[in-house]
């Protein structure tokens, strides 16, 4: 079962909400919140496994609750639910660290989508929010102005790897490309992001998009399947537990 904890000022958009989820055989509201206070202590007690997240709400914004929420747990899977699909707000939340964006006149069936892509670790972003971020990847002002976010470089085999998360290729379909294997690749990613200072997959694509790293006009998709390597063998790298630490 998915548990997903609800987090909305409206009474009666959680209301349908909650009629909407409960209504899968895979998925269940594990609880509701009504504030931006409330949303990250019961995304504490609860650990739920997607957070339905507004962005407007009162006590504190969503994107305050976002960077609470991660600072608890790193792993934590936000989903923004929102009305707002200005560059601001898309490039913030994504920024703290969540791992879909979507606008509330999706349909029910984008929603569910959505969440289940969320909980399996990808990231999940609106047509028009996709469409918003390709473009401003593709202003020249905002990839001039972009400069490098660590003094330690990347390794030859980690720009690949990046590339190929850019590009949208899950881990597997990365080992299958490098000929390594899949907990290799989790910890380059793992790498990549402690590098880079960045919180998931979504943000290291947009990084090497920003960075000209893919060609943005071949680029399938602007988010890849979200992982800061634990979920694909990346929780640190024990003595003899891989046998392709010759491959990196």
């Amino acid at each position: 079962m998915i548990d997903v904890l609800i987090a909305d000022d409206h009474a009666i958009v959680r209301r349908g909400l909650r009629t909407l989820i409960s209504g899968e055989p895979d998925m269940e509201v594990t609880g509701e919140a009504s504030d931006g206070h409330e949303v990250v202590v019961r995304a504490r007690d609860l650990r739920p496994d997607v957070i339905l997240l507004d962005l407007v709400m009162p006590g504190q914004s969503g994107l305050e609750a976002i960077g609470q929420i991660k600072a608890d747990n790193p792993d934590a899977r936000v989903l923004v639910l929102t009305s707002f699909g200005d560059n601001d707000r898309v490039f913030a939340a994504i920024r703290a660290g969540a791992s879909g964006y979507l606008l509330k006149d999706a349909s029910p069936e984008q929603l569910l989508q959505a969440i289940h892509d969320v909980y399996n670790g990808e990231s999940h972003l609106h047509p028009t929010i996709a469409l918003k971020m390709l473009r401003e990847l593709d202003n020249p002002v905002a990839a001039a102005a972009n400069r490098p976010l660590t003094d330690d470089p990347l390794t030859e085999r980690e720009v690949e790897v990046l590339r190929l998360v850019a590009q949208g290729l899950s881990n597997q379909d990365i080992a299958k490309s490098l000929t390594i294997s899949e907990r290799t690749v989790g910890n380059h990613i793992g790498s990549i992001l402690r590098k880079l200072h960045l919180a998931n997959r979504t943000q290291a694509a947009l990084y090497a998009l920003r960075r000209g790293l893919v060609d943005i006009n071949n680029a399938p998709t602007v988010a890849a399947p979200e992982d800061n390597g634990a979920s694909n063998g990346a929780g640190g790298a024990s003595s003899g537990a891989d046998n392709d630490a010759t491959e990196a």
